[in-house]
């Protein structure tokens, strides 16, 4: 059974590059072999991440990441059953929150995902996503 998952955590300590490029990248190892794929979309001060996969290996990756130490109040915002995986292509493709226009309000501070639905935190991950020139794999 593939499932889709949607967690929140807060950052411990700097969100730097390097920390981002390694992320991503020990992402990718481990993703692609595992099945998984999806988006984090990253900075400031928070990990916005969806995962798409088989039930049993996103429950586990999720888990590692709880215990992450990189990691604080880890949340799980939306977790669903899926037929068909929306970030297919990516074993993990990258937004930088940093770097979306404060002026297009697409999320923070005007957001608050604790408190939304699923299906709003979808949408706004959608939004980030289809900001194509803010997307990028580990390998780009």
């Amino acid at each position: 059974m593939l499932i889709r998952l949607i967690y929140l955590s807060q950052a411990v300590g700097p969100q730097t590059a390097a920390l981002t490029d390694s992320i991503l990248r020990t992402a990718q190892a481990w993703n692609t072999p595992n099945g998984i794929t999806g988006v984090l979309c990253e900075g400031q001060g928070v990990y916005l991440q969806v995962l798409e996969g088989e039930r049993g290996v996103v429950t586990r990756l999720y888990a590692r990441i709880h215990a992450d130490p990189r990691h604080a109040d880890l949340e799980l915002l939306h977790c669903e059953a899926i037929t068909e995986r929306r970030y297919g292509e990516w074993s993990m493709a990258h937004v930088g929150l940093s770097d979306v226009d404060p002026q297009t309000k697409i999320v923070w501070p005007d957001f608050d995902p604790y408190s939304a639905n699923g299906a709003l935190v979808m949408a706004r991950i959608d939004a980030l996503v289809a900001q194509g020139r803010r997307v990028r794999t580990p390998s780009s």
